[in-house]
């Protein structure tokens, strides 16, 4: 039986997401609804229509060729989409003239993504980098996951789970096998404003990361930091005495950039935090001073 995946990009020559030079490939589909998700074609496991307003030249192809009457225009001439109705089936991604348009999401098998992979197999050897699961969550698809971290690992290359760690024990145990480093995220220490930022608790989450330290699997804490919602004294440190419970000793502080906001107004949806400030290097700093008081390694991603 052939393993099939929903997967919306594979991005080469990325120094971001693990160690060395790497291929990271990003999975549809994720548990959590981070107010600030800065992929948030990522979220669902099924196609998503992306449309590049910018570009339309209104040649009105789209409306012509869609066959659910979704995409329309309004009486300024400017083009609107029905999400509801939207199948995103590319029907009128082939039709736009201007690229406007785009399908995030699609069907691959292991063989297909490995084959991508592959190709950029001397990257791996000289940098000691590898391959990255990204996402979304890449467990939430763990048969495909685990197939493709297992075959990576048959042909010698490094893999890299980022995960937000929200998914049962018995689903992520056997994938940790074929893994040799884990990025994982923790957004909040409190469960409560936890489930208030990303829609579950973090009982889950935080018992997980434990399990997998306790297993002395190599991991890395990433944190997301975002202004007036996650960055209080008293979380931060919460999370530098949790890191030191479970004896790792480094944490990546990822602050809060704008680059995804584009991208709900692509999807038509939403963006929550319109108008949240960027840290300044001393904000962040502080923060970093604060992590450092617990001999940890900080880095700043």
């Amino acid at each position: 039986m052939v393993t099939e995946g929903w997967i919306y990009d594979i991005q080469g020559y990325s120094i971001n997401d693990g160690p060395g030079i790497r291929t990271t490939v990003f999975f549809k589909g994720c548990p959590l609804s981070c107010l600030w998700c800065d992929n948030p074609e990522s979220q669902q496991m099924f196609p998503q229509l992306l449309f590049f307003e910018t570009l339309c030249v209104r040649c009105y192809r789209c409306v012509e060729a869609c066959p659910t009457q979704a995409t329309t225009t309004n009486t300024e001439g400017a083009i609107e989409i029905d999400r509801d109705r939207c199948q995103a089936c590319g029907a009128c991604v082939k039709a736009c003239l201007s690229e406007a348009r785009m399908i995030s999401g699609k069907r691959m098998t292991v063989e297909e993504v490995l084959e991508i992979v592959k190709k950029d197999s001397l990257f791996y050897w000289d940098s000691g980098g590898g391959v990255t699961a990204s996402g979304g969550e890449p467990a939430s698809q763990p048969d495909f996951l685990l197939q493709l971290f297992k075959k990576c690992q048959e042909c010698g290359i490094h893999t890299t789970l980022d995960t937000c760690g929200y998914v049962r024990w018995e689903v992520l145990e056997p994938i940790l096998k074929y893994v040799d480093l884990v990025l994982f995220d923790i957004k909040h220490m409190d469960s409560v404003i936890h489930e208030e930022l990303t829609g579950v608790s973090n009982e889950l989450i935080l018992d997980n990361a434990m399990k997998i330290a306790r297993k002395g699997k190599p991991m890395i804490i990433r944190v997301p930091l975002i202004p007036g919602y996650n960055d209080s004294v008293e979380n931060i440190r919460a999370l530098g005495k949790f890191v030191c419970e479970m004896g790792l000793s480094r944490v990546d502080l990822l602050p809060y950039h704008q680059l995804g906001e584009n991208k709900y107004q692509r999807l038509g949806i939403d963006y929550k935090l319109v108008g949240a400030k960027l840290y300044t290097d001393s904000q962040v700093q502080a923060i970093q001073e604060i992590l450092g008081s617990y001999k940890l390694e900080v880095t700043i991603g």
